[in-house]
């Protein structure tokens, strides 16, 4: 997870803050996928990948398996912290699942990646930059 916002709506506008806090922390990406929802398909939010030069791919509608990997870190995020409590607030669900995230990222071995987390993985496989 390189950025995430959360909202009770389907704006536009949270996708797009995720968007651009992960574009200036990590750099544009070459590729980003996304499921067909509005807000991804939007306007703004493809005109905003596009300006960055980044292609756009999208899911076949209803074809979970095409996003695999997302659909996981979803379930994941449900099953061992979401359903566990019961949020008083938009903001207290905020203020939870950010160190969920946290945990996520760098700390939680996964068995897809050889019980690695997603950091190592991230941060081993980054092409090496060549001093001039």
């Amino acid at each position: 997870m390189l950025s995430w916002r959360l909202s009770n709506t389907l704006d536009t506008a949270f996708c797009i803050g995720a968007l651009e806090e992960a574009i200036k922390r990590f750099g544009a990406p070459y590729i980003f996928n996304t499921d067909q929802g509005s807000q991804f398909t939007s306007d703004a939010f493809t005109s905003m990948l596009l300006s960055q030069g980044i292609r756009i791919s999208m899911d076949g509608k209803g074809r979970w398996k095409d996003n695999v990997f997302v659909e996981r870190l979803w379930r994941s995020l449900k099953y061992e912290e979401v359903y566990l409590k019961a949020y008083g607030s938009l903001n207290e669900a905020r203020r939870e699942i950010g160190p969920y995230f946290e945990f996520y990222n760098h700390r939680r071995r996964h068995q897809s990646l050889d019980r690695r987390t997603p950091d190592e993985v991230y941060w081993t496989t980054l092409p090496q930059r060549v001093a001039a």
